[in-house]
């Protein structure tokens, strides 16, 4: 393959550098260009009292994905990145003072679940672990790491006559439902609902598919030296390595088309970038406002009530007492239903927010690192994503954090506010920072058994345009976003080598490791 072809990556998100990772392992010459000053988009960081906290994924799961990245780049994941196994995934608290315990291990979970509620649903959670791991084990070559298929090409891949394997999906019945015949206690349904919130949704609206979640959780959570954002700075030095050239603080105002083929970028200042291929990282909402031509990528803007759920977060440091935080923890409102009608129904904020805190200076197992007077802590609360009609004052904000902050103590988490620095982050700034999203973090809500297949895949309608990032195929979270770089930059190679005079496979189709 000739190495003059260039390639213009627009975000530097996981999926931009995947796919610049990709792109450049495969002989391309790769310009990154990003509008913010630092590489990760959604694994940012904030500083909090001074001190760095990682402001949006705290979990990195699917190591398989980032190894065959790195392996892609004649690397090796392990010596770039310190990544330490966690043998407890999350605690778990409620306001009448319950507390589970969910672990790596099924049998360990079992056990705590048995404690917790009884043999019957210890029982449940076994079935419902091995349901989600087959789940994932039909879905990975099928789906998770392939190119985006419709309803029928899955049903051919899974095979048209293996009725086992795609009933076993259970595309036809919501979350909330198929729990319900796993965990007679509502606790538990509540608990592991909470799954379908990784994609933004609701477990009441989404399939009953998005159990194979759990599986993933099960297979190895990791936690990298430094947080997510190092992950992030790690994959920018991969990319620098290959000879990906980076551009911060430049943002892309045109995507430059001609007789439906790229031609090049305009940024913000005026200057032109002409390039063979560009690969979108971004949001597909905002891409039509890029290339100015109504309709002419195929790909369509994600209609505000398909929106995936939007977040209140604090980036916090303060004193804690009370209950031990471990390094992930959950603490449930007792209303489900009623909280996700809010969020959803109402597009507004429960009064009782169910609240997650990665508390960054534990151990998984729960211990504190010495030195610091308080720790760091994120807060996430879910929330309408409507950043583009609404806008949160200082007021709105400070009742969310004090509605967390009760519920907490309810719980018997107690944060010392008099010690407590914050960083707040609403939906109309997540808006501002993921443009044309109304702050939506995951793309299109994974709402119905059709909601996988409206994600866009790689390819556009304009030649030499691609798409990468969470709201494409496969999906949303760190990993599927890396995932979705890796396939778009797949695509631009298999696509490249289809027009030279003697075709040859650039990257291997597939990216199935099983």
């Amino acid at each position: 393959m000739r190495q003059t072809h260039t390639v213009i990556v627009v975000g530097a998100g996981a999926g931009g550098l995947a796919s610049a990772i990709s792109a450049a392992a495969a002989g391309f010459d790769v310009t990154m260009i990003e509008r913010t000053s630092a590489p990760g988009g959604k694994m940012r960081q904030l500083s909090a009292g001074g001190r760095p906290v990682d402001a949006g994924p705290t979990v990195l799961t699917m190591r398989w994905v980032f190894e065959q990245l790195f392996a892609l780049a004649g690397a090796d994941l392990g010596a770039r990145i310190g990544l330490k196994r966690a043998e407890l995934l999350a605690r778990h608290g409620w306001r009448d003072g319950a507390r589970l315990d969910l672990f790596a291990s099924i049998e360990d979970s079992a056990r705590a679940i048995a404690n917790f509620s009884d043999r019957e649903n210890a029982e449940g959670y076994r079935r419902f672990s091995a349901d989600s791991a087959a789940m994932f084990s039909t879905l990975k070559p099928s789906y998770i790491d392939a190119q985006r298929p419709g309803p029928l090409a899955l049903m051919q891949r899974i095979g048209l006559f293996n009725l086992r394997d795609q009933l076993a999906l259970k595309p036809l019945s919501s979350m909330w439902s198929a729990l319900g015949s796993y965990f007679p206690d509502p606790r538990l349904q509540q608990l592991f609902g909470r799954y379908a919130t990784y994609c933004g949704s609701s477990p009441f609206m989404a399939p009953a598919t998005l159990m194979l979640v759990a599986h993933v959780e099960q297979d190895g959570i990791w936690l990298a030296d430094g947080g997510m954002h190092a992950v992030a700075r790690a994959m920018e030095r991969l990319a620098g390595d290959m000879g990906v050239r980076f551009r911060y603080n430049t943002e892309v105002q045109a995507i430059d088309t001609r007789d439906g083929c790229v031609k090049g970028v305009t940024l913000k200042d005026g200057e032109t970038l002409p390039t063979d291929s560009i690969i979108f990282n971004g949001d597909i909402s905002a891409l039509s406002a890029l290339t100015g031509e109504a309709g002419g990528t195929g790909v369509a803007r994600t209609p505000p009530e398909a929106r995936s759920l939007s977040a209140v977060t604090f980036a916090i440091t303060a004193r804690t007492s009370g209950f031990p935080l471990a390094h992930h923890n959950v603490f449930f409102s007792d209303d489900y239903a009623a909280e996700f009608e809010a969020l959803i129904g109402k597009r507004t904020m429960p009064l009782i927010p169910t609240t997650y805190i990665c508390a960054q200076d534990r151990s998984h197992e729960g211990g504190l690192s010495d030195g610091h007077d308080g720790e760091r802590m994120l807060f996430i609360l879910n929330a309408p994503a409507d950043g583009d009609t609404k806008t949160f004052t200082t007021k709105e904000t400070g009742e969310c954090l004090d509605q967390a902050l009760d519920h907490l103590s309810a719980c018997g988490l107690s944060v010392d506010r008099t010690s407590m620095e914050v960083v707040p982050t609403t939906p109309d700034q997540f808006h501002r920072l993921f443009p044309a999203t109304g702050g939506a973090l995951y793309g299109r809500a994974s709402h119905g058994w059709m909601a996988s297949f409206q994600r866009p895949g790689a390819r556009t309608r304009i030649q030499g345009l691609y798409l990468a990032g969470g709201s494409a195929h496969p999906g949303p979270g760190v990993p599927m976003a890396t995932l979705s770089g890796m396939l778009a930059a797949e695509s631009l190679a298999e696509d490249r080598a289809s027009m030279l005079p003697s075709r040859r496979a650039v990257i291997s189709g597939g990216m199935s490791t099983a």
